[in-house]
């Protein structure tokens, strides 16, 4: 595992920074922040994406599995925590019911959170049934096809971390060199709920037409805004011609923003 990754006051702070300087903006390009908004991130880790959003006055909600990682959030932002800026639940949201106890939002964000859910033909739906009327999804993954798209940097091996494409090999053949690496065996069941359920910009857009929902906003990013606090690298976008290159454009796109809403007539 990569370094940043253990240390968790760092990743804390590089998830703030690019919510702060990329995702915020982005959002805001196409919602009114003008009042506080109430504001839900699934997989929220130690919510350092949601501290932006505190920042800006908003109302903001964590669920996150990990108890150990809720603790973190919880004294990273302590504050925050204290003056009820923020909650946090760890809760599966398949255990919440639309509406109660006042669980329906203006933002719900998942960043790196949607590429590890299976049927997501089902679950962005379900997603959208928390929000309020004109409510927005924003979505941050790394395309399937990117080098790195299949997690391979959560190996232990560090010959298997850095092996690029490794993940699009044939199913039988990836998990062998997976079984191969030294991996635990929790580390080989996350990456193959991965290869299972692998998502496409093509992909998830097609799951968002055939579910009611659409685009309105999208960002294709040759350099994903957190390589600038993990590598050095600036943050850079797929120049405007190799946006528009189906199925080969998923191999350049180390991240892809999208804000989806459902359409008013569904």
């Amino acid at each position: 595992m990569l370094e940043f990754h253990k240390d968790k006051e760092r990743y804390f702070n590089m998830q703030y920074q690019t919510s702060k300087l990329y995702i915020f903006p982005f959002v805001a390009s196409c919602m009114d922040f003008s009042r506080s908004l109430d504001v839900l991130e699934l997989g929220c880790a130690e919510a350092g994406v949601l501290k932006a959003f505190i920042e800006e006055g908003h109302n903001c909600t964590g669920i996150e599995l990990s108890e150990k990682r809720i603790d973190l959030a919880k004294q990273f932002l302590a504050d925050e925590f204290k003056s009820n800026k923020i909650r946090f639940s760890s809760i599966n949201l398949y255990d919440l019911i639309p509406g109660e106890d006042g669980h329906l939002y203006d933002l719900i964000i998942l960043k790196d959170v949607i590429e590890h859910i299976p049927n997501q033909e089902e679950f962005i739906p379900y997603l959208s049934s928390f929000l309020k009327p004109n409510g927005k999804i924003f979505f941050g993954f790394p395309p399937w096809l990117m080098p790195f798209g299949g997690h391979q940097q959560l190996c232990r091996n560090k010959w298997l971390r850095k092996w690029g494409w490794m993940h699009i090999l044939p199913r039988p053949i990836y998990k062998a060199i997976l079984s191969m690496g030294e991996n635990e065996q929790e580390v080989i069941d996350e990456l193959m709920e991965i290869y299972d359920s692998s998502i496409s910009i093509e992909r998830f857009n097609r799951i968002c037409r055939n579910t009611g929902h659409r685009v309105i906003l999208d960002k294709h990013w040759l350099f994903n805004p957190i390589y600038k606090w993990k590598f050095g690298l600036e943050p850079k976008t797929v120049l405007s011609p190799f946006r528009n290159l189906p199925y080969i454009k998923n191999f350049y796109t180390t991240a892809y923003y999208a804000l989806v809403e459902k359409h008013e007539s569904c």
